[in-house]
């Protein structure tokens, strides 16, 4: 039976590089942020290659959900769904998500925020995802890896993440070619450059955040919601 594994990150972290990880397995196929084109539908916003990723994806949530849940072509041992936890709009039915297997991507709202303010001014709470990963983890759990141990420890911090997700480690997880893949989103162009250039987890940075005053509260107000999860992490 195939392992549906509903990875859920916040942006500014490294969840392409994880999609990249589960990509190289032999066993895996990927899905790239499923939810994209429905969120972009329901709340207008404009990013870039909206009408690209309007045109490459289910724009209805229910069909969304019974892709993610229905018949896999090929019959993998894991379906790896990369989710930004921010596409789960209030809107959105939650159960269908008890058919996955619920996973946690984290990094401190400190560093989330410095580097989100480089691409968009006024971040919120929404933005982050942070709400929204809590409430998938008080509903149905799963484990939660922080990017920081991953970059410090790849191999340790994958192998105990597969362990809980009863799955076996595989080395190949370590590394890949360079390059884009097929099932990257039509968005990739705009915003992979740096995973397209690596052939693996870039090396752990210990450098503090540099966060604007005015986007301080926001990271207090995320670092609650950040700390629970990361009570749980692997």
């Amino acid at each position: 039976m195939t392992i549906r594994v509903a990875m859920w990150s916040g942006p500014r972290n490294i969840s392409t590089a994880m999609m990249r990880s589960f990509g190289s397995r032999a066993d895996t196929v990927v899905s790239d942020e499923p939810l994209y084109a429905h969120y972009l539908a329901a709340t207008g916003l404009d990013h870039p290659g909206r009408d690209e990723i309007l045109a490459s994806q289910p724009q209805r949530w229910e069909d969304v959900a019974e892709a993610l849940t229905g018949p896999i072509p090929g019959d993998p041992a894991v379906f790896y769904q990369k989710h930004m936890a921010h596409h789960l709009l209030p809107v959105i039915g939650r159960d269908w998500l008890g058919k996955l297997t619920h996973a946690f991507l984290i990094r401190d709202p400190a560093h989330v925020v410095a580097s989100y303010a480089k691409v968009r001014g006024e971040p919120t709470l929404e933005d982050l995802g942070y709400p929204q990963q809590v409430e998938i983890f008080r509903t149905f759990g799963g484990p939660v890896v922080d990017s920081a141990d991953v970059l410090r420890d790849p191999a340790g911090t994958l192998r105990r993440l597969c362990e809980d997700l009863g799955l076996p480690f595989d080395p190949a997880m370590l590394s890949w070619a360079p390059g884009p893949r097929p099932e990257d989103g039509v968005w990739a162009p705009h915003w992979y450059a740096n995973v397209h250039a690596s052939t693996g987890f870039a090396a752990y940075d210990p450098s503090p955040a540099d966060i604007p005053d005015r986007l301080r509260p926001l990271v207090e107000t995320a670092r609650p919601y950040y700390e629970e999860l990361a009570a749980h992490r692997r």
